[in-house]
């Protein structure tokens, strides 16, 4: 009897703690609601307020770089690093509202940063190469440029790869940070661009008239800069030919079709005036043995 009083006295005492306790936390609930209610809605006020500021913001830095004609990469990259910067000091203002030590917040993005940096080393060399490519500009969309002695045209640029079309029609995407760092030719930067071409005729053919013959097919083109040197001159004397280089300027987006033309119409044209083309030829002599 005494062992069950005791047993029931424990357990009163023990639910008189607990009921304490709730009550404590309760209270200590209720107080922090009425503590930092007024301090949350001012907080979401200022957010409310900085989230209108920054869109005022964003919209006069873009009209700002519409008037100074900037890339439309550049462009897109000041108006995604403002947004960033401005939503940080907005996340920052706040937490200063509702009396967060905003230097260990400072302190808490700045490892969180470092953190993601080391473990995105690969992916921010290549953000950093699409940054030179926009500060730099060695291409724009559509350029035919050569890497790693392969041609091909800029498609797309994203942040951390390029888009590049084969003249098949492949896609390739490649780093930005092997594009930055690697060399290149770009054949479309120019807006002029010279076709050499390489003529073998014959030894019995008449060097004049195969002079004559290639200047008056490259000035019925029109596509060919006349105003620039149109250059034919003999070359090389080989075994089983005379070769002339053939050299003209066009626009660079005329060149291939150009090019392509051209040659159709020499060999046309030199078959109309007799013209010939050397075959690879060997002289063999004979010779009777007794």
């Amino acid at each position: 009897m005494e062992l069950e009083n005791n047993v029931e006295a424990i357990n009163n005492q023990l639910n008189n703690v607990i009921w304490i306790d709730v009550a404590k936390l309760s209270d200590v609930a209720i107080g922090w609601i009425m503590s930092y209610t007024p301090k949350i809605l001012w907080a979401i006020i200022v957010l409310w307020i900085w989230f209108k500021i920054t869109k005022i913001i964003a919209n006069t830095i873009n009209k700002v770089m519409d008037k100074q004609h900037l890339s439309p990469m550049l462009k897109s990259f000041v108006i995604s690093l403002s947004n960033i910067m401005l939503k940080i000091m907005v996340i920052v203002a706040a937490a200063w509202v509702v009396w967060v030590q905003t230097s260990s917040f400072v302190a808490m993005l700045a490892a969180a940063w470092f953190a993601v940096g080391m473990a995105l080393s690969g992916t921010l060399q290549n953000f950093a190469g699409w940054i030179m490519i926009l500060l730099l500009k060695p291409f724009q969309i559509w350029h035919f440029v050569e890497i790693w002695g392969y041609a091909w045209s800029i498609k797309e640029i994203w942040i951390f790869n390029t888009t590049l079309l084969t003249p098949d029609k492949k896609r390739i995407i490649i780093p930005n940070s092997d594009i930055a760092n690697w060399s290149m030719i770009n054949y479309s930067a120019e807006p002029k661009r010279r076709v050499d071409l390489v003529i073998w005729v014959s030894y019995d053919d008449d060097i004049d008239l195969v002079k004559a013959t290639l200047l008056e097919i490259a000035k019925a083109d029109k596509r060919i800069l006349t105003n620039l040197d149109i250059t034919i001159w003999l070359s090389e004397l080989w075994d089983n030919s005379v070769n002339f280089n053939y050299r003209f300027f066009v626009k660079s987006s005329d060149y291939w079709p150009t090019k392509y033309d051209i040659l159709e119409n020499v060999k046309k044209t030199f078959d109309k005036k007799s013209i010939s083309f050397p075959f690879p030829q060997r002289d063999v002599h004979l010779y009777n043995e007794k």
